[in-house]
């Protein structure tokens, strides 16, 4: 039956003269037929093809319908969905060609074959076998998969419903959705965190707004979904640090590094800590941090923060900071004690008197030590230091972070857990940088040194770690504190006395002479009583004395004379207010012009050392008021946005240094007396033992 409709083009399967024929070729009135029964090859007109009396199109292709059957979309359904889909397909293309898929030389089933019954009839065949099977199939709907499977091939036989696209957000409560943008868009122009921080910001916003536990906060991977379709729907910038791939990778080791007791192998590194402090002198800047880390129990032994540029003093005190219990704090809780951890406080009160009262922290003696090619760690000074105190310093080979891929690690978990909640957070990558994240910076550095030593008892050496397994229990995973707690009973533990002499030999040395003036490095001179007697009176061959020497102390100084050591104090530091460093004091030294000898430029840079601490000082108006303590961990208070900070002038003043008010010395202690930049007080230390 010919339809009027019907519209041939090249590649369609006709009916012509009693056979099959396929259209191989149109040139203007005349066409190329090829039997597919044989090799006949036909030129014909075209008109006289079409006004045949059999003349019919047995699969007639529509405009709307690709040559190629599209069978993707389908992938992405049920295995059933798939299955139905391809069978209507299969219905359909018996009603309209008699035939089924490729078996085009089988005879038509009974009631399909288009010589002998019409579309209709075809049609009306297929609903009822379809409804003798158990699906009520009426002839609207044959019709109607047929309309589509011309329209859109495959894809238009799959249930309408299963392909109706579905809201990003879901089911979503809208609450926590408008509880993410709000973040998200809190967040915009500061410096972004992770994924995990922005679900405790969202959990506090619905403790605001809803009451505590009011509205909870979906699952992590169910929250991360929602962030991302909340951020893609807003338009909102995405950068968290999860969502960053790093462009290359170290190559990896052949063998893991394995240690079985505490101290066998301790690693060591230093990194900018991703945090703005406010420094000596009134200016954010991020500081140094320099760490040990236990492979045995994973246990961060010591961690000191320095503004940037570590020094070797740094790194020789962490090797003596691992040997020695870490005191309690006076405002710390009494959980984070020894005595309330699992560690045992009793039996080891027993062994090392210091035990008592310290954190829980462990004490660990290193055998071993992993340095880099840094000069700090490889200086005169550390190298001595660990000589003296009998550990084995092994430098891994350069450029292989994963030599040391403990320390590396911890690093990271500090950035993730700690320093993306502190005010003044710059991101850990330059992309995730905040504009204004030095006026967000609240905190001095002795405040953050002391959030981070409470956050190492609590955060870390509390929290449980994969990698760390019982012993006797492979199964069970231990903390940091659990894992020192079971080698312990193991190894022992064997404690390192320290008195104050074994701090001073830890320090850096230098060889000075001792004149009528006294003592002179660094543009500054050292004089005092206990010099008398042996003023240019040395039996060296160059006439000079063993001078130790802290740089975050240079009030002070001390010489090793024929009975022992004496300490010398600084003949200005009565004009300095505030304790500072060496690093202040080279500041200072850059910016002041010398004008007078040797003896008044070292006054005039005393007092403009002084102005500059006192201008630098945070006043009672100022953002150190308004933190909430040295003692309080990192977490809401610590993460908020703080008010903004007064830009300091660093400049020296116009006026000379005689025109300086005089200072109040009795309101002003020494700096001697302020144990603000001491990491440990050593005559203290040695009235333990």
């Amino acid at each position: 039956m010919k339809h009027p409709t019907d519209v041939v083009e090249v590649g369609d399967r006709i009916r012509f003269d009693g056979g099959v024929h396929v259209m191989a070729g149109l040139d203007g009135p005349r066409c190329r037929l090829v039997a597919e029964k044989g090799a006949g090859v036909q030129v014909l007109l075209l008109t006289q093809v079409l006004g045949a009396q059999d003349f019919a199109v047995l699969d007639p292709r529509r405009p709307g319908r690709s040559r190629v059957p599209v069978h993707g979309p389908l992938d992405g359904l049920d295995a059933a969905v798939r299955e139905r889909a391809l069978a209507w397909e299969r219905h359909i293309l018996e009603v309209e060609t008699g035939h089924i898929g490729p078996h085009r030389d089988w005879p038509p089933r009974p009631g399909y074959d288009p010589a002998v019954y019409g579309l209709a009839e075809r049609e009306a065949a297929k609903a009822a076998e379809l409804t003798a099977t158990g699906e009520q199939v009426s002839v609207a709907t044959v019709r109607r998969m047929r309309a589509r499977y011309r329209e859109q091939g495959v894809w238009g036989l799959v249930d309408g419903r299963l392909k109706r696209e579905r809201s990003a957000l879901g089911r979503a409560d809208p609450r926590v959705v408008a509880a993410i943008k709000r973040a998200l868009e809190e967040q915009q122009g500061r410096s972004t965190g992770t994924l995990s921080r922005l679900r405790r910001q969202v959990g506090w916003l619905l403790e605001d707004a809803h009451g505590p536990g009011a509205v909870a906060v979906p699952p992590v991977a169910t929250f991360n979904r929602l962030v991302r379709s909340v951020a893609e729907q807003g338009q909102i910038a995405l950068t968290a640090a999860g969502e960053r791939r790093r462009a290359s990778r170290p190559e990896p080791v052949f063998t893991p590094t394995v240690a079985t007791l505490p101290g066998e192998l301790v690693m060591m590194d230093s990194t900018l800590l991703d945090v703005m402090v406010v420094c000596e002198d009134g200016q954010a800047r991020r500081p140094e941090l320099t760490m040990a880390v236990d492979v045995a129990t994973r246990s961060i032994t010591a961690a000191v923060l320095r503004p940037k540029g570590t020094k070797a003093v740094d790194a020789a005190v962490l090797l003596a900071q691992t040997l020695v219990p870490q005191p309690m704090r006076p405002d710390w809780p009494a959980y984070l004690s020894m005595a309330a951890s699992v560690i045992p406080h009793t039996r080891l009160v027993t062994i090392d008197a210091r035990m008592q009262g310290a954190a829980a922290r462990p004490v660990i003696r290193p055998t071993t030590v992993v340095i880099d090619q840094g000069k700090v760690f490889v200086s005169r000074c550390f190298l001595a230091a660990a000589e003296y105190l009998g550990i084995t310093v092994q430098p891994c080979p350069p450029a292989s972070g994963h030599a040391k891929g403990h320390v590396e690690r911890g690093f990271g978990a500090i950035g993730t857990l700690f320093a993306q909640y502190v005010a003044g957070y710059t991101g850990n990558h330059l992309v995730a940088r905040g504009s204004t994240v030095e006026d967000e910076a609240c905190w001095t550095l002795p405040q953050l040194q002391d959030l981070l030593d409470e956050w190492i008892v609590c955060g870390w050496q509390e929290r449980r770690h994969e990698r760390l397994r019982h012993p006797l229990m492979p199964r069970l995973t231990l903390t940091p504190n659990e894992m020192w707690a079971a080698l312990t009973g193991i190894a022992g533990h064997v404690p390192v006395p320290l008195n104050g002499t074994d701090w001073i030999e830890l320090l850096p040395s230098r060889r000075c002479a001792i004149t009528d003036e006294g003592i002179r490095f660094e543009h500054r001179t050292y004089d005092g009583p206990a010099l008398n007697g042996h003023r240019k009176r040395s039996t060296a061959a160059d006439g000079k004395w063993e001078v130790h020497h802290n740089p975050y102390e240079p009030w002070q100084c001390w010489v090793r004379l024929p009975h022992g050591w004496e300490r010398v104090a600084w003949i200005h530091q009565g004009l300095v207010s505030r304790p500072f460093t060496d690093t202040t004091w080279r500041h200072i030294r850059s910016v002041v012009t010398r004008r007078a000898d040797r003896a008044d430029h070292e006054e005039r840079l005393a007092r403009h050392l002084d102005e500059l601490l006192r201008r630098a000082y945070p006043g009672p108006s100022s953002r150190a008021d308004s933190t909430t303590g040295s003692g309080n961990a990192p977490g809401r208070q610590a993460g908020s946005k703080p008010a903004r900070r007064r830009k300091a002038d660093t400049g020296p003043p116009d006026h000379p240094a005689e025109q300086l008010p005089p200072l109040d010395e009795e309101a002003c202690p020494a700096p001697d007396t302020a144990g603000a930049w001491n990491i440990f007080d050593a005559h203290q230390e040695a009235q333990k033992w």
